[in-house]
């Protein structure tokens, strides 16, 4: 909302008060005169008054502009702007977050040994950031990628080129089921991208904390050294152009996963590698020919090479922590019965320094040595999150990946764990402070998102983190979660509300972790509080929940590969649906929505089944009976219920366009102009029109692939993405406010929320 707004909010609700104030000394002012028989002469009595109106208004304004308790003293006037309803006007689809403060796995945290404050950051669904040490906030590097690139934002590796800081090499891949990743270059710290010629099998996935897989030399920075996840080592020696596959890594695993590389920067073509499984090598001719250093580690995640020449690594099976100095290994695993350690770094300004720090633990111990890892001390902390919603659970530093001194503060590290990036600026203290900087970072999985026509403009079901009221406006991080509002999971997967009571709303929601419970939760208030459900059928994952129309207590739940189940009591009862088909398997990588209710008739709800069946029940979702089964066989689609009318039923069917049923679902007439409907959505018209306003992700004909608006049903269309900025991290939700005419979110899978407002 835009600040003049607020302002006239306030001057109303000021001008408000002053009004009573002058009523009130008036009136006090001629009560008084007539008790004592006195009464003033009207001039004189309009003075005094005058005089006092004056005072007030210097007061109340004093208090209210420049006083934090003036607000409260004209709190009970309506306020034009809530802090829920706060956001950015005119923004670009693509170009601005919604903020919700972190909530991704971030893997890898670089400084820059040349420039300081040059900090970028790996995540594993999130692609890349870079530090702005100005704003204090993450820019996101890889915005430009398209739906078809989806699989580019799993985080990989990266490399900085040591002597020139403008430099930066990433290797992308979400998953090989996604097929091949690749790497790419950037020659501007990130603004742009080059692809370089080499695509390989990646599995970010699989021990994705660790690394570096990829490295410059710091002796010549036209060498470069690649990992692969199953084909062994690659090499560039012309600044990533062209790659050879080396051959000469006397390994013996078939398929050798080179996860972690290191050059030496004080000898030049000292470079080692470690093969999965198999151990670590060694080479000085900058990667051609390498020898096997017998004894060494077979499980390392990380590596690091003091500037005394020792190299340290840490593993995921024994020896934890491990030296090599003067030909020899030895285990300098600090004690403890956890075996698995996952961060390293050695301090670049003192070789003797070193700080590690245990993995896969949601509360892991760190702990640093002073002489070379002779001994360790355990370090204790303090942790201070600058996002209000974090739980005890997520300020405990779960599974550390990363941990880096910062080579141009004395006593800083950087600290990357599950759900953020944290630093201190003081590594010796006791205890150590950490704080978390996430301004920025937004790489949570989105599941469900609604923006209902009263009370906050956006609730959100999201995976790991359950999900949020955005009650602090759309700039600013909400102060809880689900969980610290009722009932709390680890996912959120669907929320919907009453059309006719957008108060009352309805979330399923389970935990993939603990005793996997699964249910959901009922609110009366917006979301503001939660109610969770009496009862839930025993040996079922929900998936999509939608809320009758009319009747609140009534709603229908789709379940992962079995039949939807039905409350009818707000969820303290359930009973059975029949005529449908079971659902697909859930809750992850399922259709964004098979389920609709009629907006209209709080008894009809639509189902698609992705056969290309539609299903409709008039029962309160009871009984569905087959409509239609002429339509494609699509595994991504969507059905919607037109607002505002009976009967009108819209399929969203990614490749096959867009469809219309004006008849409840019987037959269905494509929207001509609509090439791809991946996700879409309904909003509030614009002033003066009852249409409510469409919205597609997806393609129009003759305006290419984007994110698009139409006032009049599919007719015309405008863009309304930015340019060169598609939110291609595959989006799972497309939702458009009911509060606000031109306002839509899209959620996506690992880099939050989209919102704009043009």
């Amino acid at each position: 909302m835009d600040s003049s707004l607020v302002i006239v909010g306030r001057l109303v609700a000021s001008l408000a008060l002053i009004a009573l104030g002058w009523f009130s000394t008036t009136l006090i002012f001629w009560l008084v005169a007539r008790r004592a028989e006195k009464a003033p002469s009207a001039p004189r009595m309009w003075r005094s008054t005058t005089r006092l109106v004056l005072v007030s208004l210097a007061t109340v304004l004093a208090l209210h502009w420049f006083n934090p308790i003036g607000p409260l003293l004209v709190g009970f006037m309506p306020s034009v702007a809530s802090n829920a309803s706060t956001y950015q006007s005119g923004v670009k689809l693509g170009t601005k977050n919604v903020a919700v403060g972190g909530g991704g796995y971030v893997i890898g945290v670089y400084l820059h040994p040349r420039q300081k404050d040059l900090v970028y950051i790996r995540t594993d669904v999130g692609g890349f950031y870079r530090w702005n040490a100005k704003a204090q906030t993450w820019i996101p590097l890889l915005e430009h990628l398209t739906l078809e690139q989806k699989n580019q934002f799993g985080g990989e590796a990266l490399a900085l080129d040591p002597n020139d800081p403008n430099v930066v090499y990433v290797a992308v891949g979400k998953s090989h089921w996604f097929g091949p990743g690749t790497l790419l270059k950037s020659t501007n710290q990130g603004e742009t991208w080059t692809p370089l010629k080499l695509e390989l099998p990646i599995a970010e996935d699989y021990r994705r904390w660790g690394g570096e897989r990829l490295a410059v030399n710091p002796s010549n920075s036209k060498d470069v050294l690649f990992g692969a996840w199953k084909d062994g080592l690659w090499k560039s020696t012309n600044a990533g152009t062209a790659w050879t596959r080396i051959s000469a890594l006397p390994t013996e695993a078939k398929e050798p996963n080179v996860n972690a590389i290191v050059f030496d920067p004080r000898e030049r073509g000292l470079v080692y590698a470690h093969v999965d499984g198999d151990g670590v090598f060694r080479s000085t001719d900058a990667g051609t020919t390498w020898t096997r250093l017998d004894g060494s580690p077979k499980h390392v995640m990380r590596m690091a090479i003091a500037g005394d020449r020792s190299l340290y690594t840490v593993s995921y099976e024994g020896p934890a922590v491990a030296k090599f100095a003067n030909g020899t290994w030895k285990d300098i695993t600090p004690p403890g019965e956890d075996p698995v350690f996952g961060a390293l770094s050695v301090n670049p300004k003192n070789p003797s320094e070193i700080l590690v720090s245990r993995g896969e633990n949601s509360n892991p111990d760190m702990y640093r040595s002073t002489d070379g890892g002779a001994s360790w001390k355990k370090l204790s902390r303090q942790t201070t999150s600058t996002v209000p919603w974090w739980s005890e659970y997520m300020r405990n530093l779960a599974w550390v990946s990363a941990i880096e001194f910062d080579p141009h503060v004395p006593g800083c590290v950087w600290l990357t764990d599950w759900y953020g990036i944290w630093r201190t600026d003081q590594v010796t203290a006791d205890p150590v402070r950490w704080t978390n900087y996430q301004q920025g970072h937004e790489e949570i999985v989105i599941l469900t998102l609604v923006s209902p026509p009263k009370g906050p403009l956006l609730l959100t079901g999201a995976a790991d983190v359950d999900g949020f009221v955005h009650d602090n406006g759309l700039d600013a991080f909400p102060s809880k979660s689900f969980g610290a509002r009722g009932p709390g999971y680890q996912d959120t997967y669907s929320i919907d509300y009453s059309r006719t009571n957008p108060q009352r709303l309805v979330r399923v929601s389970g935990d993939r972790r603990d005793d996997g419970r699964q249910g959901g939760a009922t609110s009366r208030d917006g979301g503001l509080t939660w109610q969770e459900f009496k009862s839930f059928p025993s040996g079922i994952v929900p998936t999509r929940v939608v809320m009758s129309a009319t009747n609140p207590d009534l709603f229908v739940v789709t379940t992962s590969k079995g039949q939807p189940v039905r409350s009818t009591d707000g969820g303290a009862t359930w009973g059975s649906v029949s005529g449908l088909p079971d659902g697909a398997k859930g809750p992850w990588n399922m259709p964004p929505q098979p389920l609709a209710a009629d907006t209209v008739d709080g008894n009809t709800f639509y189902y698609y089944s992705n056969n290309g069946t539609v299903y409709r029940s008039t029962d309160g979702g009871a009984n569905f009976s087959m409509m239609t089964d002429k339509l494609s066989w699509i595994e991504w689609s969507t059905i919607q219920a037109l607002p505002g009318a009976k009967g009108d039923v819209w399929l969203g069917l990614d490749e096959e366009g867009l469809r219309r049923s004006t008849d409840g679902g019987k037959t269905f007439t494509a929207i001509p102009a609509v090439e791809q409907a991946y996700l879409f959505d309904f909003g509030l018209p614009q002033p003066g029109s009852k249409t409510p306003a469409l919205y597609v992700y997806g393609k129009i004909k003759g305006q290419g692939a984007g994110i698009f608006r139409s006032l009049d049903l599919g007719k015309t269309w405008t863009r309304l993405n930015a340019p060169n900025r598609p939110i291609g991290n595959e989006p799972r939700v497309l939702e458009a406010s009911w509060q606000t005419f031109g306002l839509v979110f899209v959620g996506s899978n690992g880099r939050g929320i989209y919102y704009g407002s043009s």
